[in-house]
């Protein structure tokens, strides 16, 4: 009886451990709207959201030029976006736009699209259908900070992220080495982080007042900070809500090491994305390294999420025997804790589940 019942528990206990199982969301296949998305084509995934009616929404960039969702039923279609690049907004259906490289989905399900190499970012309106503009002239430069956003200039919106309350959408303006805010409700632009010039910040200076690289990637937290990714900066800055700013990730040197230890001694190669998980640790898409890594702010640490370092196309359920290829998105889905990944050079949307 005794030999039965340790059996049981040696059962119930197997049972019971739950592992981390990469599924494929999209991608790999040639079938076209309206097909099953993990049975379609999808060019250069880059960024990848959520609606509150459990649509996956993301955004294709070169080769791609289109914003695309899969229903709860797992079918894909077009929502934007002829697939051909050029620079049109109004009807989404005839759409043009040039290199997207991320979106926001406000608590209202406004989308915000950052059309990079437009310099501009649009809003999605889904009742109506249509592409309609928010920030950005169009015109390639530096100007507009304390006015209108929509008459302001960028230098290639690369990376827009929202507050929590959906209050405030951040720009990594990386031409202009700038982030920049922009106040949904009166649409007034101004410069949060950098001066324009190159360099390294100083920890603890006001963030306005410091150099940045090339400010890659923002994500903001529910305490106020603002996560800013550098991209040959190799490193992970944060602005407090006190406007003061370090270096909390990265050797500032390309490499690929450091997992399970100090954040500061891991080095980076290309980071191109960055998001906050639910549990308030950062995952930050190490782009030519080719895998998914994870700053825990109240430990100072780097982790390892998915990824084997090795560009490939191998699929694998286990996280870390997974092959990527030059991944530049990664984000959580809001109510599930699932973590996407856009797995951008094999065209697949892939996802991690519990």
């Amino acid at each position: 009886m005794r030999a039965i019942l340790l059996a049981m528990v040696a059962v119930t206990a197997v049972g019971s451990a739950r592992a981390d199982k990469v599924v494929l969301v999209a991608g790999g296949g040639t079938g076209e709207d309206g097909s099953k998305a993990t049975e379609a084509k999808v060019v250069q995934p880059f960024s990848v959201a959520f609606d509150a009616t459990g649509n996956t929404l993301f955004v294709e960039m070169g080769g791609g030029e289109r914003f695309r969702q899969i229903d709860a039923a797992g079918k894909l279609t077009t929502l934007a976006g002829t697939g051909k690049k050029g620079q049109k907004i109004g009807d989404a259906a005839v759409a043009e736009f040039n290199g997207m490289h991320d979106l926001a989905v406000a608590p209202d399900g406004t989308v915000f699209l950052a059309d990079t190499f437009n310099n501009q970012i649009h809003k999605y309106d889904a009742k109506t259908k249509t592409v309609v503009a928010f920030a950005g002239n169009g015109k390639k430069g530096f100007a507009g900070d304390g006015g209108k956003a929509a008459d302001a200039e960028f230098s290639q919106t690369i990376c827009i992220a929202l507050t929590p309350d959906g209050k405030t959408v951040y720009v990594a303006d990386i031409g202009n080495k700038r982030v920049r805010a922009i106040d949904v409700k009166s649409g007034v632009v101004s410069t949060v982080a950098g001066t324009g010039k190159a360099g390294v910040p100083t920890d603890g200076e006001p963030a306005k007042d410091q150099p940045l690289i090339d400010p890659r990637a923002v994500t903001a937290d529910a305490k106020g900070n603002l996560y800013i990714l550098e991209r040959s900066g190799h490193a992970l800055r944060v602005v407090d809500k006190d406007g003061k700013i370090r270096t909390v990730a990265g050797t500032g040197k390309a490499g690929k090491d450091g997992d399970g230890g100090p954040a500061l001694k891991a080095a980076m190669n290309g980071p191109k994305y960055v998001a906050i998980d639910t549990d308030g640790s950062v995952l930050i898409a190490d782009t030519e390294n080719h895998q998914i890594r994870r700053y825990m702010p109240e430990k100072g640490t780097m982790e390892l999420v998915a990824g084997t370092g090795k560009a490939g196309k191998a699929f694998d359920p286990d996280p870390k025997k997974l092959e990527l290829s030059r991944p530049h998105g990664v984000t959580v889905h809001p109510k599930t804790g699932e973590l996407y990944i856009a797995d951008s050079d094999n065209g697949r949307i892939v996802k991690v589940v519990k």
